[in-house]
């Protein structure tokens, strides 16, 4: 399954904030996300991920391990995405080291997630801050085939478009590239 996502810089956070608000309820999570290569960075070379994502809610916390195959969509990014639960995430951080990963980044992220249905598909809108970085950004995203990743891409502009998200305000820019940056400066 490919995950149809957008990303975009929110230049008026309250207002989407507020029409969320009124699709969905909100859930409030912070993402502790490690991401790991090969020391050679043979998976950023091929454009995949592996991440383990610990995350903090209300009332619960729980791990995911994450692997991201290339994209399938090159302007939005979009890619085929496996994921599965972890009972134990600092069995599966010596799992990782112990196979010859190397944890390239890790960092923080705030997020307010809300599940909903728009044009016959589950979406999941994901406001996110990351300490590290300035502004609010907005994911929006909807599982979709790799044949329907067109389609899916087209809905979710238009929700985007809904939410007051402009095309201007679409952005390719990973979390992971903008944190590597500012810590370099």
């Amino acid at each position: 399954m490919i995950e149809a996502e957008l990303k975009a810089r929110v230049h008026e956070p309250e207002s989407v904030l507020r029409a969320l608000d009124g699709r969905a309820a909100a859930r409030a999570e912070v993402y502790q996300d490690t991401y790991y290569d090969r020391p050679d960075g043979d998976l950023e070379k091929a454009d995949q991920e592996l991440r383990v994502r610990t995350v903090h809610g209300a009332d619960a916390t729980r791990t995911v391990l994450t692997y991201k195959g290339a994209a399938v969509d090159a302007e939005s990014g979009s890619k085929p995405e496996h994921e599965t639960a972890v009972a134990d995430a600092e069995a599966v951080h010596g799992l990782l080291r112990g196979l010859g990963y190397v944890p390239v980044i890790a960092f923080e992220k705030r997020c307010r997630n809300y599940a909903f249905e728009a044009r016959g598909r589950q979406m999941l809108a994901t406001l996110v801050r990351v300490p590290e970085l300035d502004g609010t950004f907005l994911e929006l995203e909807t599982p979709a085939a790799e044949d329907g990743v067109s389609a899916a891409l087209d809905d979710v502009r238009a929700v985007l478009a809904e939410l007051g998200i402009a095309p201007a305000d679409l952005t390719r820019e990973t979390y992971t590239g903008a944190v590597a940056a500012r810590r370099r400066t």
